[in-house]
């Protein structure tokens, strides 16, 4: 890299090195280029609009489905078996709209049961299912 120092008499440069300058203005524009499309993109997103005649939401049955140390299989406290549990459960399907199925296993039942359970309503297409009585177990971790 060389550089001029102008005439051996001593007088000033005359030239300016730009170089630096356009490297600079260079990195710039990059930076802005690619910060800018940032800045303005957004997500559109379609809102719910509140209107005053709007009936509130059908509020759906809820079943409760439960297994009990012993493995025994209840429908709102009935005893069921699990040709039964894919009936009533083929059945909950037909209703308009879909009843909640409320899952709560024994915290002693065993694995393969709660397992065998959940296949079952796996295979029946549920689409509204929950766990409930979770809160029983938030103090042992």
């Amino acid at each position: 890299m060389a550089m001029s120092a102008g005439r051996d008499d001593g007088e000033p440069m005359m030239e300016m090195n730009t170089t630096p300058l356009i490297d600079v203005m260079l990195v710039l524009l990059i930076m802005f280029i690619i910060t800018i499309p940032i800045q303005t993109h957004a997500v559109k997103v379609d809102l719910p609009q509140n209107s005053p005649s709007s009936a509130p939401p059908v509020e759906p049955q809820k079943n409760k489905l439960y297994i009990d140390a012993n493995g025994n299989v209840f429908w709102n406290s009935v005893q069921i078996d699990d040709v039964t549990l894919r009936q009533y459960l083929d059945a909950s399907l037909q209703i308009s709209p879909e009843p909640e199925l409320h899952f709560q296993p024994d915290p002693n039942a065993r694995y393969d049961v709660v397992d065998r359970v959940l296949a079952i309503v796996k295979r029946a297409n549920i689409t509204k299912l929950g766990f409930v009585g979770n809160e029983q177990y938030r103090n042992d971790f």
